[in-house]
């Protein structure tokens, strides 16, 4: 394909993605699978050129007067790459290249843009600018822009149940993969943003070693604390990310996470012939339900290839189906619906599908789901409340209110859950810093370079 055909696809890439309301990445291999002459080194153009337009839509949209593909297609064009207008023109030919620059186009190419308010300057729509100014005051800006412009990292969880992080590492090296170890999981492996296509492809993934797995999402599961022996049910199991992390949890680890473990029996043989290293029973029962049976048919496949097992179970909006476990687990871990904000820079097309009634409509359904799944912590048991969001209002505000609707469970200090081997020092160190003696966490892209996670944890007494 030409640069110019290039470009004509991503507009059409993007107005998808706005139409659709679909993952871009979806948008993209749909187009893909729709033009399959596009070569493999075309796709990967197309889909970085539509990201970096996604992460800066807010600065395109403000110098160009609007936030059709087109439009920020050209605003891309001038203010990303500093073409002029005629390199412009000489892109917009039509044909296989983007339709010929219309005269307002050419007018608005040639005019600076006013200067943008602070919003479109951090990358957020205003509301999200507002919310942020209240939470973290002056390191709001800051605190926005990590959120959606720069590209995450690839980072991946090794699997207690086939080995230990060393291990992984060196099956990663075989195929030419240098990881690194993150910074606060200890289970934790981290590649450039780059790597994203190639992590699935390797014998690390097929065999079950390695879950791709964001840090965050890890010390959520990690600081949830299940534990060999329990039970543990995962109130809203979605895809069973966390469901897999919970499994490798209540397995007895043989060795600290850092050991070498064997990568050569992984190496060797198929997924199929690796065999569970982990079977729940009436002593180590983990159990994941949803509301949605598509997302849990996607369960047992992950499950598999990581040799672990689990009651799935799906249940109604009210809680319908979860009778039989009342005052059952050990450990109740509710990731709870949310707006998905602290995952903008992975899918920067969230920030823009986001409004101020769709907080406000999940703020008041994520305490009725948290309510529903207390009911199933037995005394002594824990609770955790986790939301993959930034806003207050889904997370401290709902913590506050289960809190006070809820006398019969009290709060656990984050540093107490800390104390896992499954974070590494560091880990402990910062997030004592940030929770100080409370039992709320807030991760963000800034403050640990890991995606927004909330956790709020509480206990019921015996």
């Amino acid at each position: 394909m030409t640069p110019a055909a290039r470009l004509a696809a991503v507009i059409e890439v993007l107005d998808a993605v706005a139409a659709e309301r679909a993952p871009a990445d979806q948008v993209l291999k749909h187009w893909g699978r729709a033009h399959r002459f596009a070569g493999s080194g075309d796709r990967r153009a197309i889909a970085e050129r539509a990201y970096d337009i996604l992460r800066a839509r807010a600065r395109l949209a403000w110098a160009m007067g609007g936030s059709d593909g087109r439009a920020l297609v050209l605003g891309a064009l001038a203010h990303l790459d500093g073409l002029e207008p005629p390199q412009i023109e000489a892109l917009f030919t039509g044909g296989h290249a983007p339709e010929p620059l219309t005269d307002a186009e050419r007018v608005r190419l040639i005019t600076p843009p006013e200067a943008p308010p602070a919003d479109v300057l951090a990358g957020v729509p205003g509301f999200v600018a507002d919310a942020l100014r209240a939470q973290f005051g002056d390191d709001w800006f800051d605190e926005a822009q990590a959120l959606v412009q720069p590209r995450a990292p690839v980072d991946m969880r090794v699997n207690a149940l086939c080995g230990r992080v060393d291990g992984a590492l060196k099956l990663l090296a075989h195929e030419g993969i240098e990881a690194q170890r993150t910074p606060l999981s200890a289970w934790g492996l981290r590649l450039p943003p780059q790597f994203a296509a190639d992590v699935q492809k390797t014998r690390a993934y097929t065999t079950g070693w390695i879950e791709v797995q964001d840090e965050g999402s890890q010390l959520m599961a990690f600081l949830a604390g299940a534990e060999p022996g329990q039970t543990v049910i995962d109130y809203c199991a979605g895809g069973g990310g966390k469901t897999l992390a919970l499994a490798a949890q209540m397995h007895t680890p043989t060795a600290h996470p850092r050991g070498s473990g064997d990568p050569g029996r992984a190496a060797a043989l198929p997924v199929k012939d690796l065999g569970p290293r982990f079977r729940g029973d009436e002593r180590n029962r983990l159990i994941a339900l949803d509301v949605n049976q598509r997302r849990l048919d996607a369960i047992p496949e992950r499950l598999t290839r990581a040799g672990a097992s689990a009651e799935l179970q799906l249940i109604g909006p009210d809680g319908e189906g979860t009778e039989e476990f009342e005052a059952l687990a050990d450990l109740v871990l509710v990731d709870a619906p949310c707006t998905g904000s602290g995952t903008w820079r992975r899918r920067p097309e969230g920030a823009w599908r986001v409004s101020p009634d769709d907080v406000a409509r999940l703020g008041a359904l994520q305490p009725k789901i948290l309510a529903r799944a207390a009911r199933l912590v037995k005394p002594g048991g824990r609770l955790a409340y986790v939301t993959c969001s930034i806003f207050a209002a889904e997370n401290d505000a709902v913590a506050a209110s289960f809190a006070a609707d809820h006398p019969d469970f009290r709060p656990v200090p984050i540093a107490r859950a800390a104390a896992t081997p499954a974070l590494t020092d560091a880990a402990r160190t910062r997030l004592a810093a940030l929770a100080g003696d409370g039992h709320t966490l807030q991760l963000t892209p800034r403050r640990t370079n890991t995606d927004g996670f909330f956790i709020a944890l509480f206990e019921r007494p015996l």
